[in-house]
């Protein structure tokens, strides 16, 4: 039993995977598609030919098997009255052996239709019936196979002869058989007499003839699926070429075409794919030359205005100490020098930093950090900025400690971008910061409730100097590099940084890092679009605190008015 059990369970498991294997073929195959249902439309429409066909056949077979039969019986039944009504004998021996001889002669087991008789006196007769002249039949046949309906017909009937078909007891089997009745008369007395015709010959035939169209249906149906996958071939397989081109070609791979043979469609298309394929690799070339050119210019320019912009920063340090003993005029000069020397210093840095990035020097140097503290640490350096805005800022970490491999230094450059981007377009509310881990990864969210982005302008944030109203001048913000700097940094530690928001409603930002340095992030532990539609009017401050597990997580926005041009 557990053998039969086990048998079972490995042909339940075989059948699961031969069908998921067939499955997989269907959605990836293109050319088994086509074969299957072309092998599975000629094996119906063969089926119903063949039925069809095998119908014809043997209503043919049957009927001319009825139409010999008719004729034979009509002789003999002829030949049988003739010998009665020509009869001239007076005893009973003599009778009797009349009959017997006639009715013998009806059997036939050499011909083509193999016949018995059965011969009946007709009942309820008004005249008198013969004495010695009784009901008898073939060996091996019996009154019991005649139909009831036959019988009748034959007794009451006034046509010549009636036909049935039956099925012929021989042996421990049955075959087909076709029975005829007639009337007959001897000596006044009238007698039912039926030839039974086997006809198992044409049932041998028809057999013969199915199993032939069955063999050729198998053999035509192979040759379709062969021609078919043959035909699909050709076509399939120059479009199979053509993918595997176009993944080495997406895979930077810009020197690999198609090979063309012929003048067909397929050819013209291979022709057309690789006049594409070498009209993008040509424009493709032009892009990286000049984005390289751009680059080294960057950084080059870059490198260069150091060494000048050192000497203006010395020369304005001095003017901006010296500032008192200036009048008005020149005072405002000196401050005003100073602070966009500051920012020329922080676009140069930012510069600097870019250049890097896209010439693929930045390296990671990862270490495992505490990513609470390291909030932490980012909140208390921007206290005087959060002072300065009238904007609070809460920290709620759900777990006292997460240890994340990470870069500290680009990762306290980020959240420093995120919380001083959300003070600055805070409007003096409150800015929510929260920090989760799950199994595999860790996330903080910075939360304002001030401008907000619009959700069309979360995807552009992250941009270059994109600001969300250009007509804005740059008199607030930093360089405007700095999400792009911390795209890139997020990028370096294999993470998601996301922004959602609502215009007036404030934004939320989201930091995403694996626990593991280079592992791939499964599921966030904190999500970023369970956002309110109707935020309150007035966010109440809260006291700011480093760590405040008992505090439940804020509703979350998205993206923030001209929080891209922040550094």
């Amino acid at each position: 039993m557990a053998i039969l059990r086990r048998a079972g369970r490995l042909l339940w498991r075989g059948t699961g995977w031969a069908g998921r294997s067939l499955l997989r073929r269907w959605r990836r195959s293109l050319q088994f598609r086509t074969v299957l249902v072309t092998v599975l439309l000629a094996s119906v429409a063969l089926v119903g030919v063949g039925a069809y066909l095998s119908s014809q056949i043997a209503n043919s077979l049957f009927q001319e098997r009825l139409r010999q039969a008719e004729t034979d019986t009509r002789d003999s039944v002829l030949n049988v009255q003739n010998t009665f009504d020509g009869a001239q004998v007076t005893d009973r021996a003599s009778v009797q052996k009349l009959v017997t001889d006639t009715l013998d002669a009806l059997q036939s087991k050499d011909s083509e239709l193999q016949r018995r008789y059965i011969f009946l006196a007709v009942p309820d007769q008004t005249q008198p019936r013969s004495r010695w002249v009784d009901s008898r039949s073939s060996p091996d046949t019996g009154i019991t196979i005649l139909p009831d309906d036959l019988r009748s017909a034959v007794q009451k009937g006034s046509r010549e002869q009636y036909w049935e078909s039956i099925a012929l007891p021989v042996g421990s089997e049955t075959d087909p058989a076709i029975v005829i009745g007639n009337k007959v008369s001897f000596n006044g007395t009238a007698y039912e007499l039926y030839l039974i015709y086997d006809i198992v010959s044409a049932e041998q035939s028809l057999n013969d003839i199915q199993n032939v169209l069955r063999i050729g249906a198998a053999v035509l149906v192979v040759l379709i699926g062969v021609l078919a996958w043959y035909v699909t071939n050709t076509v399939v397989r120059p479009i199979s070429h053509a993918a595997h081109v176009s993944e080495n070609l997406a895979a930077g791979q810009l020197q690999e075409r198609m090979l063309v043979k012929g003048e067909d469609e397929v050819a013209r298309l291979g022709a057309s794919f690789n006049h594409m394929a070498a009209s993008l690799q040509e424009q493709i070339t032009q892009l990286n030359t000049l984005s390289q050119m751009q680059q080294r210019f960057v950084s080059d320019v870059s490198h260069e205005l150091r060494t000048p912009l050192t000497t203006v920063r010395m020369a304005a340090d001095v003017l901006y100490d010296a500032r008192d003993d200036f009048d008005a005029i020149n005072k405002r000069s000196a401050e005003l020098l100073h602070t966009q020397v500051e920012r020329f210093q922080s676009l140069l840095s930012d510069l600097l930093e870019i250049s890097r990035y896209d010439a693929g020097a930045a390296r990671l140097d990862p270490e495992p950090l505490d990513l609470v503290a390291l909030m932490g640490k980012v909140i208390d350096d921007a206290a005087p900025v959060a002072e300065e805005y009238g904007s609070p800022v809460h920290l709620t970490a759900l777990r006292p400690d997460v240890v994340v491999e990470m870069d500290g230094k680009r990762i306290e450059r980020i959240l420093r971008n995120l919380l001083l981007n959300a003070l600055e377009h805070g409007e003096s509310r409150r800015v929510d910061v929260t920090v989760a881990a799950n199994a595999g990864a860790a996330a903080v969210t910075v939360r304002d409730y001030g401008l907000g982005l619009e959700p069309s302008q979360a995807a552009r944030v992250f941009d270059r100097f994109w600001r969300a109203d250009p007509a804005r001048a740059r008199s607030t913000g930093g360089s405007g590099l700095g999400l792009s700097i911390a795209m890139e940094d997020t990028k370096l530690h294999r993470g998601w940084l996301e922004a959602r928001g609502r215009k007036g409603e404030g934004s939320t930002f989201r930091l995403t890092l694996p626990l593991k340095a280079g592992e791939e992030i499964v599921e966030a532990p904190l999500p970023v679009e369970n956002y309110q539609p109707t935020a309150p009017t007035a966010v109440p401050a809260l006291p700011q605190a480093p760590f405040s597990p008992a505090l439940p997580v804020p509703p979350f926005g998205t993206g923030a008015g001209d929080q891209g041009s922040a550094s």
